[in-house]
């Protein structure tokens, strides 16, 4: 379910707790079932490929609804046209019999000042009513094609609806579905977190990089929340990272090169991956829901390292971003400027 980037909004992050010192935590253990996890992923892409698919239905029926519209302007217009012809034909009418268009042609020509005259008279007569009645029958046949055209555009205006409401019907569908799974997935990773063991990576299918860029942010769609060393009732002391208001399962991606120093399931940041980076810097992701990487593994820009999650000391899913001197927490440095001085604004 895709969200804008840059847009801050209230809080969603943890409580007082969320910057206590982490509770060592037991070694991750082995590869898991991706189970769960896999199915969040594919309903993700599906619910993205499905909103693309009812938006590209939108407007389709947005632009013939236009389309329609258009039509109906012209069709009144060709209409009106004809109409106006109709009373040219009874004005030329009633001018002849004024004139003596209703005599007998013997009479109009004894009464004319000379046959040719009569001839002339009579002849413009004709092209005045042949003129008239060639535009009313071209009128009159504009006025049946827009009429035709017309009917074939509400025609298809009324299929692209339709479709649209098929998609918008599959596309709830599919939003049902991946709701469930999400919390299905936070389950299984609280009733980890609460046994103390930590569940061992996920494999999932990741899409191919989409770029060369040797830094990117942690996930891909999202709106900002609480910023480094903000104050609040929510933190013991200030808040030492970046938050991300992202929906449970959503990937969360290694910002740059480097190797996994750790991951752990205890303490306040729930379901943790601390990566180590060139330079000597280390990045977090936290209150993830499930991991997909394992200690000691390298990491390329972009690639999966969890799935966002609540775990820990968290009041709703999100993740919570670090960047920092060290692997522990208290080392922080602010991750907005430092991505910045890497070239990825939020």
């Amino acid at each position: 379910m895709p969200l804008s980037r840059r847009r801050p909004r209230p809080s969603v992050c943890v409580p007082v707790l969320l910057c206590a010192l982490l509770v060592p935590a037991p070694p991750a253990a082995a590869a898991e079932d991706p189970g769960t996890s896999a199915d969040v992923a594919r309903l993700y892409e599906e619910a993205s490929a499905a909103t693309a698919r009812y938006e590209e239905g939108q407007r389709a029926a947005g632009a013939q609804r236009a389309r329609v519209r258009k039509l109906d302007r012209l069709l009144v217009r060709e209409r009106h046209e004809v109409a106006l012809l109709h009373g040219d034909l009874g004005r030329i009418a009633s001018a002849q019999y004024r004139t003596g268009g209703g005599l007998p042609y013997t009479a109009q020509l004894l009464l004319a000042d000379s046959p040719d005259a009569l001839m002339r008279g009579k002849r413009a007569r004709w092209q005045a009513d042949l003129a008239v009645n060639n535009a009313v029958t071209k009128t009159r046949r504009a006025a049946a094609n827009l009429s035709a055209a017309k009917h074939r555009a509400d025609r298809a205006k009324r299929s692209l609806d339709r479709r649209t409401a098929r998609l918008a019907g599959l596309k709830r569908d599919i939003e049902r579905k991946l709701e469930t799974a999400r919390w299905t997935l936070q389950g299984e990773a609280d009733r980890s977190v609460a046994a103390g063991r930590c569940r061992g990576a996920v494999r999932l299918d990741q899409p191919r990089p989409r770029g060369t860029r040797a830094w990117v942010p942690p996930v891909e769609s999202y709106e900002l929340s609480a910023g480094f060393d903000s104050a609040g009732r929510r933190w013991a002391h200030r808040h030492t990272g970046q938050d991300f208001a992202v929906g449970i399962g959503a990937p969360v991606r290694s910002v740059g090169a480097g190797r996994v120093e750790r991951v752990s399931c205890g303490g306040g940041f729930g379901i943790e991956v601390v990566v180590r980076h060139k330079g000597g810097y280390f990045t977090q992701y936290a209150h993830l829901a499930a991991v997909t990487v394992d200690q000691g593994e390298r990491v390329r820009p972009g690639q999966w390292v969890g799935q966002a999650g609540t775990t820990g000391n968290s009041t709703g899913p999100h993740l919570h971003f670090e960047a920092r001197l060290t692997p522990d927490l208290g080392s922080g440095v602010d991750p907005v400027t430092w991505l910045a001085d890497r070239g990825v604004r939020l």
